[in-house]
């Protein structure tokens, strides 16, 4: 199989300014090829013609989508129109466009939460379409599903070089720490954040804290993508994970640690705990030679950094 060269080229990372996609440019830096961005006020992906007119003008030969309608349980569970239909249209548009306009290879990320609520631990990628899916993000998982399938269905017709990766649960630098929309690591750093300004002797955290979940370094999954990028050409969508998973508990003691609140750590089981355990098996990946570099309490760090820095000060809800 020929390896792909980025040097040079022009690689379109849609969703720049997302979390995922500002880790993927901070790891092309080093690829020497020309980064094409474009904010949300230039170019409105859910619409066909404008991302059909920005991609010609520009002309990228490679492309990531890393753009996407995300959040965790709460938010998927009171916007689902906006999971399901602006995510839908936001990869058809881009993937149809890059077939249109003859770009030479096209990643598109997906989610873990595209596998059934009941999968096999660790899952593997086979194991998609097996079962239901898990109720509380199910709207984001269905609008994920055609975007792995799309890439498939062009590859095998038209023979493009279009893959597609399946993260698991991310967090780091540039992460959503709104409480009303975030996934479950920020919400920790916040709560646990605003717990110890408040010299709180508890802090309330949603469901039981039994569900066992994997969480991946932000950074850690941009040099799997650029990986995967340059040395991956097959129809089969990969995993990339972390490869063990913790508790719910465990991680917010974590993070308790790391942000030096010491107050106690309750549990309001009348919350939903969402599917009850999610660890990637990322054989495939690993076995191609790639394994992630940054720990888990490591990392925790950097995202608290990054927090302290950009975020603690901006209004958020609660």
């Amino acid at each position: 199989m020929t390896a792909f060269s980025l040097q040079g080229k022009r690689v379109w990372v849609a969703g720049h300014r997302g979390m995922v996609g500002g880790a993927i440019v901070r790891r092309l830096a080093a690829e020497n090829c020309e980064v094409l961005k474009a904010t949300h006020s230039e170019l409105d992906l859910t619409r066909q013609a404008d991302v059909e007119g920005w991609m010609a003008a520009k002309k990228p030969q490679a492309v990531f989508i890393a753009a996407a309608v995300v959040g965790g349980i709460l938010a998927n569970d009171t916007r689902p129109v906006d999971f399901l239909t602006d995510n839908l249209a936001i990869q058809n548009n881009i993937i149809a466009t890059a077939h249109k306009i003859g770009v030479e290879k096209l990643m598109f990320l997906g989610s873990s939460c595209i596998y059934p609520r009941l999968a096999p631990q660790p899952m593997p990628e086979s194991a998609l379409l097996t079962g239901p899916l898990e109720p509380t993000n199910q709207w984001y998982a269905i609008a994920k599903i055609p975007g792995i399938m799309q890439c498939q269905a062009y590859r095998r017709q038209y023979g493009r070089d279009f893959i597609s990766a399946m993260p698991t649960n991310l967090y780091g630098p540039g992460d959503n720490f709104d409480l009303l929309s975030s996934h479950v690591l920020p919400a920790l750093i916040v709560k646990a954040h605003r717990a110890k300004q408040a010299g709180d002797a508890a802090m309330t955290l949603w469901g039981s804290g039994q569900p066992r979940r994997e969480f991946l370094y932000v950074d850690d999954l941009a040099d799997a993508c650029v990986f995967l990028m340059k040395t991956y050409s097959d129809e089969s969508h990969v995993n990339v994970g972390y490869g063990s998973d913790v508790t719910i508990r465990e991680v917010a003691e974590i993070v308790a640690e790391v942000v030096g609140f010491k107050g106690k750590l309750a549990y309001d089981s009348s919350k939903p705990d969402g599917m009850p355990k999610k660890l990637l098996d990322s054989a495939k990946l690993n076995a191609m030679g790639w394994k992630p570099a940054t720990g888990l309490k490591e990392g925790i760090a950097k995202a608290y950094d990054w927090y302290c820095r950009n975020a603690a000060s901006a209004p958020t809800g609660n």
